[in-house]
């Protein structure tokens, strides 16, 4: 066997022992220690030349290192690395090379191995992966095209309260236009802080959630009072697969960044939780890179819609070829000598049909469709849901 490494010093004093008594012929050593008959001759030429001491393992590294990374270039690196914790490597190379690009800075590779002999770096869980639905993404193509709003997991900050992060980004850019905790994740509460987002940054062409409160409803096109209002301001409402968070896969990413850099662990209260949430905001639109975008910020790339917050809501206004009825408080209309349960979302809102077939009729509401109604039996095509009537 070769040198053990816990008692190679004793192996070699053995070898020499042997051949001094001349127990060994050369080729016998290097069989019995399994080293080759160099190695032999080696160890027995340095003993002949400095004793015992020659047999201690000479240090083998260079006297001088041209590529070697100083103290302060390491310094430094790990210094934005405790800047920003959630950061890996790569961002950090590009961080420090856009604020003093009069240095010359270490390789992505030597970075991650200064951060990880300074005990900076985290081991990841390996994670199995859904493989992205992209096609919706195809569609951003500009800013503003398409928005993701949602409620990042709820959780507790260290006075025993609730706080919900509602999050808003661009989806062409990832720039994060808002990110607020909130008390509930209800119609009340988000509204206001939407509306400030339209206000500043004006309307996109869609929005894209998730099937949960306040986004959707168990209601006829899953409209909620908040779709609703995005219909009436010419937004449209997209909603991905229930149970599929990866089809709006940029938002999920973003989320586990924020997760990792203020909600673990949480802060004192929602007011110290909120500074947290803005600071994040601010380095991630402004600081953070991204690989998908070619190693820019989002900020970079972003800019407000052209489609400013109206000032006056617009009226819904349908074809001459629609028969309109307006939603009444309970959430009917009067159809055929009925009425029929529409949705409590539409309360007030006008809704219209259009004759598909003798009996099919297409409800709607503005340019969004709800469902086929057959009027034989009052029953959406397909049948699964009924539209449940009262008697007049």
């Amino acid at each position: 066997m070769p040198w053990m490494e816990t008692s190679a010093m004793d192996q070699k004093m053995q070898l020499i022992g042997d051949y001094l008594r001349n127990s060994y012929s050369i080729t016998q050593l290097s069989d019995i220690y399994e080293v080759s008959r160099n190695t032999v001759y080696k160890w027995i030429k340095r003993y002949k030349q400095a004793g015992n001491t020659a047999l201690t393992e000479k240090d083998r590294a260079p006297f001088h290192h041209p590529n070697a990374i100083s103290l302060e270039i390491a310094r430094k690196v790990v210094s934005a690395k405790l800047h920003h914790p959630s950061w890996g490597p790569r961002k950090v190379i590009y961080w420090l090379k856009t604020r003093y690009p009069d240095r010359v800075w270490p390789a992505i590779s030597t970075a991650g191995q200064i951060l990880k002999r300074a005990g900076l770096v985290k081991v990841r869980k390996k994670r199995h992966h859904t493989p992205p639905y992209s096609e919706p993404f195809q569609e951003c193509l500009e800013p503003n095209m398409v928005w993701s709003i949602d409620y990042k997991g709820q959780f507790k900050t260290r006075d025993g309260r609730f706080c919900y992060p509602l999050t808003v980004s661009d989806n062409y850019s990832r720039y994060l236009l808002g990110c607020d905790g909130l008390r509930h994740p209800s119609y009340i509460e988000s509204k206001p802080i939407l509306e400030a987002l339209f206000k500043q940054y004006g309307l996109p062409v869609a929005i894209r959630t998730d099937n949960g409160t306040p986004f959707a409803s168990t209601g006829l096109g899953a409209l909620s009072l908040l779709s609703v209002w995005f219909i009436k301001l010419g937004i449209k409402p997209e909603r991905i697969k229930l149970g599929h968070p990866e089809k709006n896969g940029r938002h999920e990413r973003m989320h586990r960044s924020l997760k990792e850099a203020v909600a673990n662990p949480p802060k004192e209260n929602l007011k110290s939780q909120q500074k947290a949430f803005d600071i994040f905001r601010s380095e991630y639109n402004n600081e953070r890179t991204h690989e998908a975008l070619g190693m820019q910020t989002p900020a970079t790339l972003f800019r407000p819609s052209l489609r400013a917050y109206p000032k006056r809501m617009r009226t819904i206004i349908y074809p001459g070829n629609y028969i309109v009825r307006k939603v009444r408080h309970n959430g009917e209309i009067k159809w055929k000598g009925e009425k029929v349960y529409v949705s409590q979302s539409l309360a007030g809102e006008p809704v219209a049909l259009k004759q598909k077939e003798y009996h099919l009729w297409e409800l709607r509401y503005s340019t969004y469709p709800l469902v086929i109604l057959d009027e034989i039996d009052m029953r959406i095509k397909p049948g699964e849901k009924v539209l449940t009537m009262s008697p007049v």
